[in-house]
């Protein structure tokens, strides 16, 4: 972003999020929801192919599942809701209209809390409403004509649309925002909310206006993104093309347009100068909603410990800095296999140990089978953590044969005490032993006795290294650097 746009006009953006929901069937039919891997056209219908007649039937763990993300951000939850056909013809619309909700959708108001660009920021809601997705077409170009087919398989899949006030001022506010609110969905355990998978996209609305001003500018949609970083790229760059635009006294241009990831850059796609008119009206097949108030109290009681609170408690609770905290606070798998690791461990002194090791040499393990990998995909368990946490902690193996017992428990699954045994990687304190090999290593290295000696005190860490070579890692440390330092100034 040029410093002039920075300056001179104020970024505004709002987000529109659709996040297929997880639940077992489909938003009005029985047909199963998860449709990934399944073969074209074989979770499949009447009622998800749109045949004439048919009657839809609400998904009631989609509306609770929608109910919860408004809970988790402060919403309202009306005591009435009621569905609507939203008309447009479109050749993965089977049915010509989709039920969607307009004027009184599940969830009003509400707000996220984000890291915004100068520290925590508010980004307030519109709402949050429930609908069915629509089918896929998929696009052949065989080397003849190019032609397209359809996949029903998607069709009906509950949807939930959220939509933000414009109180985003940039691209790196827009992707925190879509960060913080997938790991919310995550952890309220109602979407995998999985880009790659279509079940998180998303829609960006940017405009500009002169710094100072309340007026919106023109809006410009965006579309085709299909990553945090992506988001970021193309707000960056369509508020340089804008600005440019301003500058040179041109005029935006109302419409839609794709961000093309391998350039960086947006390219029109439609314009947007007359808005579509979908001709809503109440769905007539689908009676109003009415939540009570006992249903939405008991949805409430649902909610987990959210990211933020369960943050703060590990600061508060086991003494962890912030970004370690946060870090273990990620994911709800990763918070729950800390917890449990720290009680394995048998001591909630030892959670700093423990989070050492699921923040690094776990983390590593799991980094290697894919960016959301957790302990569970593994053959290692919390159990395994917190024991390798507590022989290290008693001095029973040293960090650097714990590591070599966590490599080995990663690919057997054994426990690290059995790992240790059958090994023979249990800690040497036998002072005769450690005192043995100390004498040879300070025969082996005279420069670095020399260089101690002579008031370099760090080089008794090259010889205590040279000990615990010699002695496959198992040498008791303090045990060596004691030998060492007694022959090293007997002899000054």
């Amino acid at each position: 972003m040029t410093t002039k746009a920075r300056t001179e006009y104020e970024v505004v953006v709002g987000v529109e999020v659709h996040v297929q929901l997880k639940t077992r069937s489909k938003m009005f039919c029985a047909c199963p929801r998860d449709y990934y891997n399944a073969e074209p056209n074989t979770h499949v219908c009447p009622v998800c192919l749109g045949a004439p007649g048919v009657l839809p039937v609400i998904n009631r763990e989609a509306v609770h599942f929608t109910i919860l993300a408004g809970l988790a951000m402060g919403c309202e939850i009306p005591a009435e809701s009621k569905f609507d056909r939203k008309n447009y013809p479109y050749p993965d619309l089977m049915k010509g209209y989709q039920i969607s909700q307009y004027d009184r959708p599940l969830c009003v108001g509400g707000a996220l809390e984000i890291e915004g660009d100068d520290g925590p920021k508010t980004v307030r809601l519109e709402r949050i409403h429930l609908e069915e997705d629509t089918a896929r077409l998929l696009h052949r170009d065989d080397g003849a004509e190019p032609y397209s087919l359809i996949d029903v398989n998607r069709s009906g899949v509950p949807l939930m649309e959220l939509v933000t006030k414009p109180d985003m001022r940039s691209g790196h506010e827009t992707a925190a925002f879509l960060r913080t609110l997938r790991q919310l969905l995550r952890y309220l355990e109602i979407s995998d909310a999985d880009m790659e998978k279509g079940s998180f996209r998303f829609d960006v609305n940017l405009s500009l206006r002169p710094r100072g001003t309340q007026p919106l500018g023109t809006k410009v949609e965006l579309k085709n993104m299909n990553s945090f970083r992506s988001a970021q790229r193309g707000v960056e760059f369509e508020v340089q093309r804008q600005s440019a635009i301003l500058e040179s006294g041109g005029r935006i241009l109302l419409e839609t347009r794709g961000f093309v990831d391998a350039t960086g850059e947006t390219a029109s796609q439609r314009s947007k100068e007359e808005a579509h008119d979908y001709r809503y009206f109440p769905e007539p097949d689908l009676p109003p909603l009415r939540i009570p108030a006992e249903e939405v109290a008991a949805l409430r009681e649902r909610l987990p410990e959210l990211p933020d609170a369960k943050r703060a408690r590990f600061e508060r609770e086991y003494g962890l800095p912030h970004d370690e905290a946060a870090l273990l606070a990620e994911t709800r798998a990763r918070a729950g296999a800390f917890e449990e690791a720290v009680r394995a461990a048998g001591d909630p002194k030892r959670a700093r140990a423990v989070a050492h090791w699921l923040i690094g040499d776990v983390a590593r393990h799991l980094n290697a089978l894919g960016a959301d990998a957790e302990l569970a995909d593994t053959r290692v368990t919390p159990a395994h953590i917190g024991e390798l946490a507590r022989l290290v902690e008693e001095r029973t193996v040293t960090a650097s044969s714990a590591k070599e017992v966590l490599d080995a428990a990663f690919e057997s699954g054994e426990m690290p005490a059995a790992i240790v045994e059958a090994r023979g990687l249990r800690i040497v304190s036998d002072a005769g032993a450690i005192d043995e090999v100390a004498r040879r290593v300070i025969e082996a290295n005279p420069k670095a006795v020399d260089d101690y000696r002579g008031g370099k005190e760090s080089a008794i860490k090259f010889l205590v290294g040279q000990v615990m070579r010699e002695m496959r890692g198992r040498a008791d440390p303090n045990g060596a650097t004691e030998a060492l330092r007694s022959h090293l100034e007997a002899g000054r």
